[in-house]
């Protein structure tokens, strides 16, 4: 990547005194319900005192660790570097906050920087208004200081600042990213409300999948599920496209520590297997066919013209991943048409795999026919959407059960009780027409009936026998039955004996190889 600090800022973007091995606090921001999944990720880079917040992860690390987080993180939509941290009940005390930082640790007035602000608050209602006073107290320092004053910048300044309010409680932090992480860098054009990259990448990465049978995509769209997918199998970072981030414009910018980072590929693997991409729109085809082409990942993955109703049995073990139109731009009826297609074709012509499908209609779910293994509550934008797993077997669920397989998995039934959690708030919400914000603090300060200890807790009946209430004796005869024990007055729903039934690849490896042939795909995948 291109250094594209030629005029590094005098005074810095990092904290005077900081040597490149010191750790310092980050956040990482994220999707609503992708949370676990990116601590997870940081697990794995090494990350020291992981948080899980509400769309974000806090944790800390080193210079390098804010390298990777950015270059790396799959599910980060931003990663930011916090200032401070403090509480302010007006805006006057946001304004004289801010102030008393020293600001010439990280502007000069040379410098161009932006403010973005995110509020949840009764008091802070604005979050534009926010921004302008996070503004004004660094320029009147600077004014009171100097004389002179940096200027506000929009569009690619060279210090990005972001100050998050919760209630009371606020956090100023430097944006290390930028441009939005999901911005990968590949995508050449775009179908239209494609999905993100960052959700697409959380979703292949939550069912668990990481290159060990053939991914399909049924409705691809523009192609980023299964762009997202080979990234994963391939184990190959999500910046490798991308043009360049906030942190290189920072005075302590390391650009040999981040070249280093750029051009390790040691954590690549091989992937033996294929990727699959279907749509019945030729110009979302086309427009997939040149993604994955940007991406140097046309050996990997086949993008096709075939429509899903189509779809026949796969010769080889698969899964299936897609996000089907949610009907914001389809008859009612035409979209559970195509619902109810999708079920039959996952029972017909995909027996024995599993399928992963993204929607947020409850009619859509019902009209796919099929029982969920699995269900995890999502946000795609503002839409709560749900996303749901279908085993599909040859032979009845009960003799599979029999026959000892799995199931739910313990991480499958810990994600059921949150969608459970989900869904209880949820409804809450849309009971008394709350915000998200409104609802969290209502249920934080609510009055609690009992505390917690067994000797305070009031209770409906006493524990001895004699004084519970009881709806029958246990005697035999004064107990309802709804029927006999005897087999031959026993309703059965069923006997116990019967059955039921190539171009530019971009990035590192371009400049390594020169440039080689991606063309090369694997040929047709299914037969007939």
């Amino acid at each position: 990547m291109d250094n594209i600090n030629e005029n590094p800022l005098p005074f810095g973007g990092g904290v005077r005194g900081e040597g490149p091995g010191a750790s310092f606090e980050m956040i990482a921001k994220t999707f609503q319900g992708l949370e676990n999944v990116l601590a997870e990720e940081l697990t794995a880079l090494g990350a020291d005192n992981i948080q899980i917040g509400r769309r974000m992860v806090s944790y800390t690390g080193d210079k390098e660790l804010l390298y990777r987080s950015n270059f790396q993180l799959r599910t980060a939509i931003r990663v930011l570097k916090p200032i401070k941290h403090f509480r302010a009940t007006s805006a006057d005390e946001v304004y004289e906050a801010v102030k008393a930082i020293d600001w010439t640790k990280y502007l000069s007035v040379d410098t161009t920087f932006a403010v973005d602000s995110v509020v949840y608050s009764t008091e802070f209602r604005h979050s534009k208004f926010v921004a302008y006073k996070v503004k004004d107290a660094i320029v009147d320092q600077f004014r009171e200081k100097t004389g002179s004053r940096p200027n506000i910048r929009v569009t690619n300044p060279d210090i990005q600042l972001n100050m998050h309010i919760a209630e009371y409680d606020c956090t100023l932090s430097l944006d290390s990213s930028g441009e939005s992480l999901h911005r990968r860098g590949y995508r050449q054009e775009a179908v239209e409300a494609p999905l993100n990259e960052v959700l697409a990448a959380g979703i292949v990465l939550m069912t668990g999948w990481r290159g060990e049978t053939d991914f399909i995509d049924p409705m691809c769209g523009s192609g980023t599920l299964p762009i997202e997918a080979a990234l994963i199998a391939k184990n190959m970072a999500p910046g490798l496209f991308r043009q360049g981030y906030a942190f290189e414009k920072w005075s302590d910018f390391d650009p040999e520590l981040f070249e280093q980072i750029y051009n390790d590929d040691s954590q690549e693997r091989e992937f033996a297997h294929h990727i699959y991409g279907y749509d019945n729109n030729r110009a979302a085809v086309a427009i997939a066919e040149r993604n994955v082409k940007a991406a140097g990942l046309t050996a990997d993955v086949s993008i096709q013209f075939q429509d899903f109703a189509d779809f026949t049995q796969p010769q080889e073990k698969s899964i299936i991943v897609t996000n089907p139109p949610y009907g914001e731009r389809i008859k009612p009826e035409d979209l559970l048409g195509l619902y109810k297609m999708i079920g039959t074709q996952f029972k017909k012509q995909f027996v024995d795999n599993e399928a992963w499908v993204l929607s947020y209609r409850e009619e859509c779910f019902d009209a796919i026919g099929l029982k969920a293994s699995l269900k995890v509550p999502l946000f795609n934008g503002a839409l709560e959407c749900e996303l749901r797993k279908y085993q599909m077997f040859s032979g009845r669920y009960n003799d599979v059960r029999s026959e000892g397989r799995q199931i739910k998995t313990a991480d499958d039934r810990r994600q059921m009780a949150e969608k459970r959690r989900f869904k209880e708030k949820r409804a809450v919400k849309q009971r008394f027409g709350e915000s998200d914000e409104e609802f969290e603090k209502r249920f934080e300060r609510r009055p609690r009936h009992f505390d917690r200890e067994e000797d305070n807790r009031p209770r409906r009946f006493n524990r001895e026998e004699g004084d519970r209430p009881r709806r029958f004796n246990r005697e035999e005869g004064d107990r309802p039955r709804r029927f006999n024990r005897e087999e031959g007055d026993r309703p059965r729903r069923f006997d116990r004996d019967g059955g039921k039934s190539g171009g530019f690849k971009g990035g590192r490896d371009f400049k390594r190889s020169g440039g080689r042939d991606f063309n090369k795909g694997k040929g047709k995948r299914y037969e007939g």
